[in-house]
């Protein structure tokens, strides 16, 4: 009994700090949960959730007979998709060519300098990004100009959305992605690359055979996870780089359901849109991890 009271006592102060993240996640994401009935009533704010009409599956129907969500849906998996491969691939080739970088001044640097656009909001982002791409003056096109090519319209062209809109995340969000990478890649056992070595391996066997092996649990982890957002395609970077020109390659569920909830007042069709997104997010959350646990046999719990 001493030792587990003694046991309680040593940890109590870690259980206070976790209390507050608690409460924030059960007031602002759990306790919202309970919104979802409205995907299946006729919702009326005047009349609230108790009074409003039960309609059952209609609202899904509508949805789905409704001719844009075709379009919204297929453009925001294929983002989602890109976003999703290049979110984890570019990092972790990163995080493998810094870590062969000896000088640690200059590793800290260079981890500084990527983390940076992490902390930008997508509404200054999106500024920069309009600028670095604009037809007239923009840095990519007067690149473009000195080796002889005309100026090219990317954000207003659809043919080039999807690829500027996946780059830019990229851009944005692998230096947090790099810090998890570097953290794993902190936890090899060294006495492993010295054995590699004493066998004769190179840089890149040593690569091959002592880091990916050591990283694997953390990429997987996080590939896994990383699938629930396969009907997220970010709704801050799509609404603020879209224009009326690229809806066809740029609208995406997040920005149809802005249109159905917050400009046309449609609560309940926007409630189902939501709705579907979570669930479908789910189902692959558990596909992924029951094919990573059949493949490799990695278990997160």
């Amino acid at each position: 009994m001493n030792v587990k009271k003694k046991k309680k006592k040593k940890y109590l102060a870690f259980h206070l700090m976790l209390l507050l993240p608690v409460l924030f996640l059960v007031v602002y994401s759990y306790i919202p949960m309970g919104g979802f009935i409205i995907a299946f009533q006729d919702f009326k704010p005047i009349k609230g959730f108790l009074k409003s009409e039960w309609v059952g599956l209609d609202n899904f129907m509508t949805i789905f007979k409704n001719p844009f969500f075709g379009r919204a849906l297929i453009n925001t998996v294929i983002i989602a998709f890109w976003k999703i491969i290049f979110g984890q691939l570019v990092p972790l080739v990163f995080s493998i060519l810094l870590n062969e970088v000896a000088h640690a001044g200059r590793k800290r640097v260079a981890q500084t300098i990527i983390y940076m656009p992490y902390f930008i909001s997508w509404v200054l982002m999106s500024g920069i990004i309009i600028e670095i791409f604009s037809p007239s003056g923009g840095a990519v096109n007067r690149l473009l100009e000195l080796v002889g090519i005309e100026p090219i319209f990317f954000l207003g062209s659809n043919a080039w959305f999807k690829p500027i809109i996946v780059a830019t995340d990229v851009w944005k969000r692998f230096g947090w992605g790099t810090i998890i990478y570097m953290a794993a890649l902190s936890g090899i056992d060294l006495n492993l690359y010295e054995a590699a070595m004493l066998d004769g391996a190179g840089r890149w066997k040593q690569t091959l055979h002592v880091t990916l092996p050591g990283i694997a649990p953390t990429v997987i982890m996080l590939l896994t996870l990383s699938f629930g957002d396969i009907l997220n395609a970010g709704f801050d970077q799509v609404y603020n780089l879209m224009s009326g020109v690229t809806m066809e390659a740029g609208d995406i569920l997040d920005t149809l359901v802005y249109r159905l909830g917050i400009e046309q007042g449609q609560y309940s069709i926007s409630t189902a849109v939501g709705l579907f997104k979570s669930m479908v997010g789910m189902m692959f959350v558990l596909l992924s991890y029951k094919l990573a646990h059949k493949i490799t046999g990695y278990r997160a719990f």
